[in-house]
């Protein structure tokens, strides 16, 4: 299989997170290794799991949409890091409350039986604001002020429906970031 082709291939892994968005846990799995972990605000630990806590996640009040584009990748035989620029569109409908958060995903992947999957997946975030479907909505200052600015209006929406975030996550050029940047080039070079 050439580049282009692993490139394709990776692009519809990448790709695949609609899965999550429209409940095809089945093949959501699909994506990851067995041993695969995900680290996202509101959740950290093993893909299954985090399909799992997904499935919950979509029986609430909460929602999302990913819009994902076109993955940078680097290539070291037959594993890959991928960098793809991604927009989270959330709602949390208890409060007529959403969230618009524009981030980029970090992707270690490797081919196992011709087919590449995710391995582990980071998440860099960028910048967020809030989005107001039903007209203007007080927003508490002592719980928006928890979060850096890159993702205030995710981590709010989230809380705001039972979800913690138990951490500060990587923002752009934050130190995580670039700790983030330096195991996913250290695992690629790894042999």
């Amino acid at each position: 299989m050439s580049r282009d082709s692993d490139k394709f291939a990776i692009a519809e892994v990448v790709n695949g997170w609609i899965y999550r968005d429209t409940g095809q846990w089945d093949k959501l799995s699909t994506l990851f290794t067995e041993e695969a972990t995900i680290e996202v605000t509101w959740f950290e630990g093993s893909a299954q799991a985090f399909i799992e806590a997904s499935r919950t996640m979509a029986a609430s009040t909460l929602s999302s949409k990913h819009l994902i584009g076109m993955p940078l990748i680097a290539f070291n035989d037959d594993k890959a890091v991928a960098e793809t620029n991604a927009t989270i569109v959330g709602m949390n409908e208890s409060i007529a409350l959403g969230s618009t958060t524009h981030c980029r995903l970090i992707d270690c992947l490797i081919k196992q039986g011709g087919e590449w999957k995710i391995v582990d997946r980071q998440v860099v975030y960028d910048s967020s604001a809030f989005d107001f479907p039903k007209g203007a909505v007080a927003i508490d200052p002592q719980i928006i002020d928890r979060f850096p600015m890159a993702y205030a209006s995710l981590g709010y929406i989230l809380h705001s429906g039972g979800y913690e975030i138990k951490r500060r996550f990587a923002t752009r050029n934050s130190p995580e970031e670039r700790t983030i940047r330096q195991k996913a080039e250290a695992w690629l070079q790894h042999r």
